[in-house]
């Protein structure tokens, strides 16, 4: 057997998602049948959604008029978190629920994704002792929710106090002068939100959903949707006995009689070398702000993420939202607040911007002073007056719930979701993915694939080589999307499978050998 057939072979059985399969799949969507249940939108909640309905023995179609993970879960700040914003506004179903599927990626579905990350809280001059000691009590409540979660200390370590010195170690290029120590406490990290969303639709796949992309739904309705083939341009209809509207802040305009209030959050991505070598994340408290924080992520990949922003967003809803400079501003102002050298505004490799589906409560008509960092994060199940069930709010940690109460809500089925305890492709024992033969970088990406990926590699030693000089993916990484992850054009690679296109001075540099390779990626077979 060849390497080439040895990787494919390895890839989880009937997972594998390519642009051979897309045109079979559609055309058996369009073909007349009726398919128990069609899910419109492919991010967290819709793959979601598609997996929940797949693992209780449902027929599902899965349709996105642009790629996986295209919205807003490709721009979340990575984090898997126990909810302890939640608890601080006093919302403590919504800080549970946060805490319990934080435990279920953590040590069930997506251990090989999701991890534990530590973060320091600087106690600068700029921490008041007061605000201190609101922080460590907020710390230690999440230590509660971990433990009424029943996430094992090993899994998630508890918070501790650190000492200026130990502070300066975890968090190098924080100023020296005035620091008193540091909070240290640990919440869930993914190692990328748009391959949980592919592990999601490629586990939604190996169930039987049939996963497709570039598949615009025109009008929707209880029996259907008219859809137009973005590659081709055809029109058709897809049957299905439900539908369910998962299209996050666009899902207004499909369906009516709701309104949904999007919130920007805004991120910077640096070069790690200018802030220094991160062992830890960092929480830099916003002035003026009892219970708000910029976050500094370091990635693992050369560079490291700042943000997060929470404003709101009027107007027209873009596809691809843009950052506005008094964001940038906002988040260099308060970065610079505790480090030795502010970061300039010169020194941005990069930013990115994602809309929060927030659902909106107001009342039409009448003031409304809330702003969008108030309004709760809990979701909402919807069912229209035609039977369209639509499902908002909530976030990227909770979609598992999301999609288990929308299919729930569809009444298509009495068996109960398996979701909770379902491995998502790629999942595995923490000892086992330690034992795998591959490097460590590729198997937080792939989990238990890692081996197959660096197969291809093996092979053709000219995929071995980095996409682009100082970047570690690999030109095998992008083979393996177009054959195994759906990708199919270079936006799909660089921007989605992997994060090459964050930085757009890499994107421009990587878009010659993203199109080389998928010009020799050909189906798989599986």
């Amino acid at each position: 057997m060849s390497n080439r057939d040895r990787a494919d072979r390895t890839a989880a059985p009937g997972s594998s998602l390519d642009a051979a399969r897309r045109t079979r799949e559609l055309a058996m969507a369009a073909g007349g049948g009726t398919a128990d249940l069609l899910v419109v939108g492919l991010g967290a909640t819709g793959a979601g959604v598609a997996l929940d309905a797949a693992a209780r023995g449902l027929d599902v179609v899965a349709i996105d008029a642009h790629d996986l993970a295209y919205g807003t879960s490709r721009w979340s700040s990575k984090l898997i978190h126990g909810g302890l914003r939640y608890l601080a506004a006093g919302q403590f179903d919504v800080a549970h629920e946060s805490a319990v599927e934080r435990g279920v990626l953590m040590t069930r579905t997506a251990p090989h994704l999701v991890a534990a990350q530590p973060f320091v809280l600087p106690l600068t001059p700029l921490v008041s002792r007061a605000q201190a000691s609101l922080a460590w009590a907020g710390f230690r409540a999440g230590d509660m929710l971990r433990l009424a979660a029943r996430t094992p200390r090993q899994v998630l370590p508890v918070p501790r106090r650190l000492t200026a010195a130990e502070a300066r170690h975890l968090a190098p290029s924080v100023r020296a002068t005035g620091l008193r120590g540091g909070l240290l406490s640990w919440d869930g990290k993914v190692t990328d939100d748009a391959r949980l969303v592919t592990a999601l639709a490629r586990t939604a796949a190996a169930h039987g959903a049939r996963v497709l992309t570039r598949v615009r739904a025109l009008s929707l309705g209880p029996t259907g949707a008219r859809f137009r083939d973005e590659l081709t341009g055809e029109e058709g209809e897809i049957r299905a006995r439900a539908v369910v509207n998962a299209t996050g802040v666009w899902a207004g305009g499909l369906v009516d009689g709701f309104r949904v209030r999007p919130s920007r959050g805004t991120h910077l991505v640096l070069r790690s070398e200018r802030l220094g070598a991160l062992p830890a994340g960092l929480h830099i408290p916003v002035p003026g702000e009892t219970n708000r924080f910029v976050l500094v992520l370091p990635q693992g990949d050369g560079r490291t993420y700042v943000g997060l922003t929470d404003e709101p967003v009027e107007g027209e809803i873009p596809d691809v939202p843009e950052v506005p400079e008094t964001d940038i501003g906002f988040l260099l102002d308060v970065l610079g607040s505790v480090l030795d050298t502010p970061v300039r505004r010169d020194e941005v490799d990069g930013a990115f911007a994602g809309l929060r589906p927030l659902l909106d409560t107001s009342v039409p008509g009448a003031p409304d002073s809330t702003r969008t960092s108030d309004i709760s994060r809990r979701h909402a199940v919807l069912t229209s007056a035609d039977g369209v069930v639509t499902v908002v709010g909530g976030k990227l940690t909770t979609y598992r719930r999301m999609a288990e109460d929308a299919v729930d809500a569809c009444g298509l089925t009495s068996a109960p979701s398996p979701t909770a305890t379902l491995p998502l492709v790629g999942a595995a024992a923490p000892e086992h993915l330690r034992d795998l033969p591959a490097p460590a970088r590729l198997v937080r990406r792939y989990g238990t694939e890692a081996p197959a990926v660096l197969a291809l590699a093996e092979r053709d030693p000219a995929l071995a080589e980095p996409v682009l000089p100082g970047h570690p993916v690999t030109r095998a990484e992008l083979l393996w999307a177009a054959r195994h992850e759906g990708a199919l054009d270079p936006s799909d690679l660089l921007d989605r499978r992997t994060r090459i296109g964050l930085v757009p001075e890499d994107r421009a540099e990587a878009l010659t050998v993203a199109a080389e390779i998928l010009s020799r990626a050909t189906p798989s077979g599986v």
